[in-house]
């Protein structure tokens, strides 16, 4: 037993209230602060914390608690009363979960528990002898709403009490003794159905740990949480237990194989170990989880393409298409016989029944799909799509895969400047496509309209071409930001000329920093549950960090395990780090296409002879004014987030939150916030507002540091106030009053016109055919019928008086 040290609970405490009011920013951590009261308690409250998970992999976080409650005893003091794992990371998603990391810095014995597919639940004692049921951020509910997770906890709770003759209070009485929190994974097919089954001698909570409510990670050895769950009546995490790291690393591979254990399909397995800091620092507990990618990710495959055919939209298949084919065929068959299927398996209810009734027909069982699928895997059409700012290895990368394999490769800044440069850089990668098994389509891909435009592009060509992302990790930008820039601009500034359009040998360097400058901030990462990153067949996070002879054995390595016909064979050490030493010691360029000037050698060369760079010319504005597609003001995101928590608090009418809770769900809410002043398509109705616009935009163009003439300066401040926010079934928006600003040279206060009827900003569409732009409509109809259930409109005053700074911004047109 290990006991809590008040001093260090208050001082976490402490810590975590004021991450909790924290304005937020790119250098900050913030922690969201949530209260309950404890249904049956005597008047007991208690509080989650919850950091972003980005957030978990800082070096700087007061705790790494997944899962966190804290409650102030009747004494005055505050206490951990549930304490989840510290955050645990998959194999390679972080620096020392790779393969390398875990060897030198870990000690066994590991414990290799199974990873079940439920949801987790912690259960914890009160001071008053309350036995506290927690999902990960949440307790249950006491109304009228569907039953939730600590609630369908709690009766199960019960049930595993009562087969050992023991009570709730009892176990509360214990945990309570212990200052320990039991976690367990919460797996029941009638309540809520995930990927694996679990039948009804299956369903239950499966004890899986038991940590001491304590700020430091500290939690039991496996056998000793077995003894608990057989003391107590619940089932078990089944584990193994290793001493040697390569036999780990050995054991997991070959599950992941078939991605099934003991002749059971799993998720995969999490593994607990020690680590320590360093060669000489004291160990401590710690775990990492080595997922399966298969057969999981087709089974949930198969939900998400029959959920789009029963909304009656076209399926997105990514992998395993003929055999994803086949289920759905029969998919639609089970559902036109049984149209009540349809609303159940929207409910998360018979996902499962549907899934095995196919494979009963097929006579197949899920791993032996995966083994026939890798037999017949792809072996041509594969697209690799960088997606990076400037200085991250992806040509020196791409350069080394050719070297290895002689596959294609397209490079954007070979191409010279010409108004439909990106159509031309789809057509040479169809090209490549062509005569190559695949193609590296050197670009940075870091829009998301860039990777959208590439796929659209190349798909009407191919349309089967498989899409695999290799992503620069960039987020959480706070955090990994100031790294990202001393290493490219290192990398950048040390090679000179040797780049067709930043030229370091004679460009100066504040010109260079602002250009690297734009595409790091410019940065969009890949959301693979959101159009076009929906796409991509496979995600392979790289470190931008990491030298490229790293980044090129994991693309490798991973390639081989997707696609077995497309890299039959690993490259052995040897021919990696050949491969590398030509990408860097070979690549030249010969090309001169920097961005922003027109060729003249002979000038260029009067110039230098004068000691005058002419290198970096800036281009036209009154050319550049006919791509502005709209102007707009930017705001803050956090404020418009923070808004939006505050009105829909957590517990509140599920009816008046169904879209706002939809939004967040589906991923619907705008990556970026902005009042549209005009646009483009109004100009002939508002020719003078579009031309004070303009002139402005030349104006400030004009008025830009020579030294930085890619940057598109903002036109100027601008404050709005946030009044109310309007919504019904399919968009949500806020509606804003612009107020004036007053100019810092004692001119009067400026106000800037918008075209629209009523300023506002959108905050989401439910689908994707829903656009922006139809908030208009929505507001029209507010004005002219207010709200109500009549009019299907919903209406929120914000509380008091909320203003927020922006900055005007003329907006290009797509591709320019």
């Amino acid at each position: 037993m290990v006991e809590q040290d008040p001093h260090q609970v208050g001082q976490l405490v402490q810590s975590l209230e004021a991450a909790s009011k924290k304005g937020k920013g790119k250098k900050t951590f913030t922690c969201k602060k949530s209260t309950f009261a404890v249904a049956g308690s005597d008047n007991i409250r208690v509080d989650s914390w919850k950091f972003m998970d980005w957030d978990y992999k800082r070096d700087d976080l007061p705790t790494y608690a997944r899962g966190l409650f804290t409650t102030r005893l009747k004494e005055g003091r505050h206490e951990i009363c549930t304490r989840g794992y510290d955050k645990f990371f998959n194999v390679d998603e972080v620096r020392n979960t790779k393969w390398e990391s875990i060897e030198s810095s870990t000690r066994g014995p590991y414990e290799l528990s199974v990873k079940e597919n439920g949801c987790i639940l912690f259960l914890s004692g009160l001071e008053d002898g309350t036995l506290l049921v927690c999902s990960k951020h949440s307790t249950g509910k006491r109304d009228d709403t569907p039953l939730s997770h600590a609630q369908a906890g709690e009766r199960w709770v019960e049930t595993h009490l009562r087969k050992v003759g023991k009570t709730v209070q009892e176990l509360a009485i214990e945990l309570r003794r212990l200052n320990a929190t039991a976690i367990g994974e919460l797996c029941d097919d009638e309540f809520e159905e995930h990927v694996l089954a679990y039948d009804e001698e299956a369903a239950g909570i499966y004890l899986h740990g038991i940590n001491f409510n304590v700020p430091e990670f500290a939690t039991l050895p496996s056998s000793e949480v077995h003894q608990f769950a057989d003391k107590w009546g619940f089932k078990k995490a089944q584990f193994i237990v290793m001493d040697d790291i390569k036999a780990v690393k050995d054991f997991l591979d070959k599950c992941a194989e078939t991605g099934s254990w003991n002749g059971r399909d799993t998720e995969g397995f999490v593994v607990r170990c020690q680590i320590r800091e360093g060669s000489s620092g004291p160990y401590r507990d710690w775990f990492f989880k080595y997922k399966f990618e298969e057969p999981y990710l087709m089974y949930r495959q198969w939900r998400e393409v029959t959920k789009a055919v029963i909304a009656g939209k076209l399926p997105h298949i990514r992998k395993h298409k003929k055999i994803t084919e086949e289920y759905l065929l029969y998919a639609r068959r089970q559902l036109a016989k049984d149209p009540k299927l349809a609303r159940l398996y929207n409910s998360n209810h018979g996902i499962i029944a549907m899934r095995d009734g196919f494979l009963k027909e097929r006579g197949l069982k899920g791993s032996e799909i995966i083994a026939m699928d890798a037999k017949e895997e792809t072996s041509r059409n594969v697209v690799l799509v960088p997606v990076a700012s400037i200085g991250c290895g992806k040509t020196t990368l791409a350069v080394a895969l050719v070297k290895l394999f002689g596959w294609g490769h397209v490079q954007n800044d070979n191409l010279a400047k010409q108004k439909n440069k990106p159509r031309q850089f789809a057509l040479d990668v169809t090209n490549a496509l062509a005569l190559n098994p695949a193609v590296i389509a050197d670009r940075n891909n870091h829009l998301k309209r860039e990777r959208q435009q590439l796929i659209e592009d190349v798909t009407a060509v191919f349309s089967d071409a498989k899409y695999v992302a290799l992503q620069y990790v960039h987020e959480p930008k706070g955090f990994l930001l100031d790294d990202i820039r001393r290493v490219t601009r290192e990398r950048v500034l040390s090679r000179g000329d040797n780049h067709q359009t930043i030229r370091a040998g004679t460009q100066d360097t504040k010109t260079i920093i602002g250009i690297m400058e734009g595409f790091v901030n410019r940065f969009e990462a890949i959301d693979r549950d959101r159009d076009p990153d929906t796409h991509f067949d496979e995600v392979i996070d790289l470190d931008v960090g990491a030298s490229s002879r790293e980044n090129l054995e994991k693309v490798v390595t991973r390639l081989h395990a997707l696609y077995p016909g497309l890299i039959e064979r690993l490259p052995s050490g040897e021919e990696l780090d050949g491969a590398i030493e030509a990408a860097l010691n070979e690549y030249h360029v010969d090309k001169d296409l920097s961005w922003g000037y027109k060729k003249n050698e002979k000038q260029d060369k009067k110039n230098k002879d004068k000691g005058i760079n002419t290198r970096f010319h800036i281009q036209d504005p009154t050319i550049l004014v006919k791509n502005i597609e709209y102007i707009g003001i930017t705001v803050r995101g956090t404020a418009i987030q923070e808004l939006l928590s505050s009105i829909f608090p957590k517990g509140g009418p599920p009816e008046r939150a169904k879209l706002y809770n939809h939004l967040i769900n589906a991923r619907r809410i705008q990556p970026g916030f902005h009042v549209t002043l005009m646009h483009r398509s109004l100009n002939q109705q508002h020719p003078d507002v579009w031309k004070q616009y303009t002139d402005l935009y030349i104006q400030r163009m004009n008025e830009r540091d020579p030294g930085d003439p890619t940057t598109t300066p903002n036109l100027a401040e601008a404050r709005v106030r946030v009044e109310r926010l309007i919504w019904n079934d399919q968009i949500m928006a806020f509606v804003v009053r612009l107020l004036p600003v007053d100019a810092e040279d004692g001119r009067d206060a400026q106000s800037w016109p918008c075209v629209n009827a009523v300023p506002h900003i959108t905050v989401g569409t439910a689908r994707p055919e829903i656009k922006p732009k139809q908030s208009n409509d929505m507001l029209q109809q507010w004005l002219e019928d207010g709200t109500g259930s009549d009019t299907g409109l919903w209406e929120a005053e914000i509380p008091g008086v909320k203003v927020l700074e922006g900055s005007i911004v003329p907006v290009m047109m797509r591709g320019r």
